[in-house]
């Protein structure tokens, strides 16, 4: 029993996120470098969704975020059992589990935007969830249109990554067969061969940057399972840029380390939700559903509790 971290990806910034992390003491540091990167005035420009959503904000944006958020809640929790993060997430995971700094996470954020933006220069490429499709029917939407699997979260939820032309052609296929579709706000294909050209470039990037073995579980976007060795890490945060992201089994993963429950430590509550349907034995609550830090630690606390005396 313990407690579990996941930390979200793009498209999860909104601009009335964690009102509360620019008056925590803790988090000012990791905020200030993120301050350095996209303005004092990053808070007044997420009323832009343009430019909260561009890849080259979100990524360090998300990052800066969450661990804000996590240096703020710290001191205030038991050492997690088990972490995980959802795509640019793993930057912020690898963080709280002690394999790199803060500084070192922001760099990457940067790096990596850069890389996966240089990499889709020129091209309209984008990502399009699908609600209600079968595995066979989305297979075949990939191999008529060209596209490709980028996330799975659940059976009959998925995220397909390809040109923007395909993903609409797909989208109106699918949505006449009942299903339900939508463009993210993220104007590359993540997680898709497109992408497969930044992965040796971030994989250079990392090489540059020591690394440590996690203090906690680390479950890892790509293969789904925890990793300990900094070689095996190196791999992996590069790898997933351009493979599937199997989120369904991160979370089966983070299920068998046995946590107590979980918060989603960023802005959204995406990650919370799609745990609390696949794991509802296990509660998983989002920062954005507390109004200060002391208020999420009361909450892990209780829960632990009750818990341990179930």
């Amino acid at each position: 029993m313990g407690l579990g971290l996941l930390f979200p990806g793009q498209g999860t910034q909104h601009a009335g996120m964690l009102p509360w992390l620019e008056t925590a003491g803790p988090a000012k540091r990791a905020l200030a470098g993120m301050a350095a990167l996209l303005g004092a005035d990053w808070r007044a420009r997420l009323a832009d969704p343009d430019w909260r959503s561009r890849n080259a904000v979100a990524q360090p944006l998300l990052t800066g975020l969450c661990l804000a958020a996590w240096d703020a809640l710290a001191p205030l929790l038991p050492a997690p059992r088990v972490v995980a993060g959802y795509s640019v997430g793993e930057l912020a995971a690898f963080s709280a589990a002690g394999v790199f700094t803060a500084e070192a996470a922001l760099r990457l954020a940067v790096r990596r935007a850069q890389l996966m933006d240089a990499c889709v220069q020129g091209q309209d490429t984008g990502l399009l969830a699908v609600t209600g499709a079968a595995t066979e029917a989305v297979d075949a939407l990939c191999r008529q249109h060209g596209l490709a699997l980028a996330i799975r979260t659940a059976p009959d939820r998925c995220v397909l990554g390809g040109t923007g032309a395909a993903l609409d052609a797909a989208a109106r296929q699918a949505e006449a067969a009942g299903a339900s579709c939508s463009r993210l706000a993220v104007a590359i294909a993540s997680h898709t061969p497109c992408l497969a050209g930044a992965v040796p470039l971030f994989a250079s990037a990392l090489a540059g940057e020591p690394f440590e073995r996690p203090q906690a579980a680390l479950v890892c976007n790509l293969g789904a399972c925890v990793l300990r060795r900094p070689d095996e890490l190196r791999q992996a945060l590069a790898g997933q840029i351009g493979s599937p992201l199997h989120w369904d089994r991160c979370m089966d993963t983070v299920a068998e380390r046995g946590p107590a429950c979980l918060l989603e430590v960023g802005p959204g509550s995406t990650l919370a939700r799609m745990w609390n349907v696949r794991h509802p034995a296990i509660p998983a609550r989002s920062l954005d559903d507390f109004h200060s830090p002391q208020a999420v630690a009361d909450w892990v606390a209780k829960t632990l509790g009750q818990r341990r005396n179930s």
